[in-house]
């Protein structure tokens, strides 16, 4: 099994990257993704959120209302670590599962968009950075997520810079150009992968 560390800041592509390496065969594992299941209706993870944060960050249906709730927590630093206190260890449970359940010769990679921030990078064989220009991401935040310029720009000084995911990295991928380019740097990634797991 080889473990691979897959981060990007937001906006960088890494998504993409997850699910192309996932049609070549990759399991992925999605810590955004565990990070929703860890906070889902009727979890000990979202009671202890609005223990935290206030019945106010809930939606009617007793869904977790993220909006509001990233509207707290990405502008203030103290708000984000209290939240990652409750999340990451709960993440880490099941991120352990779902890795030993995986075949033993498979290439696992684990999305993990703040690896850099909580300092994983010691955890995996190969640490990927998809990386793109700020200017990229922030017209891809704009425009295909619909932020607003200042929540965008909010999100992404939450998170470590280019310079920080760059010298962790292993590989960097290089998401500035077209989906045909980033395909074929996602094909030579995979093939130098699959021979190490």
């Amino acid at each position: 099994m080889l473990n691979v560390g897959l981060t990007g800041g937001i906006g960088s592509g890494k998504s993409e990257v997850a699910a192309l390496l996932a049609a070549r065969g990759a399991v992925v594992i999605d810590a955004d993704r565990l990070a929703r299941e860890v906070v889902a209706p009727g979890t000990p993870g979202l009671a202890a959120v609005a223990a935290e944060f206030g019945d106010g960050v809930l939606l009617p249906s007793g869904e977790l209302d993220r909006e509001r709730l990233g509207s707290i927590v990405f502008a203030d630093p103290d708000r984000l670590a209290a939240l990652n206190a409750i999340v990451h260890p709960l993440v880490a449970e099941l991120t352990r599962q779902r890795t030993e359940a995986a075949p033993a010769s498979a290439v696992v990679v684990h999305d993990v968009p703040l690896l850099v921030e909580n300092g994983l990078e010691s955890r995996y064989d190969e640490v990927v950075v998809v990386d793109a220009p700020e200017e990229v991401r922030l017209d891809r935040l704009t425009s295909r997520r619909g932020m607003t310029e200042d929540a965008a720009r909010a999100r992404m000084a939450s998170q470590a810079t280019r310079e920080r995911r760059r010298a962790v990295a292993t590989r960097v991928i290089d998401n500035s150009g077209t989906l045909d380019d980033l395909a074929s740097q996602v094909d030579a990634l995979w093939k130098a992968l699959t021979p190490r797991a």
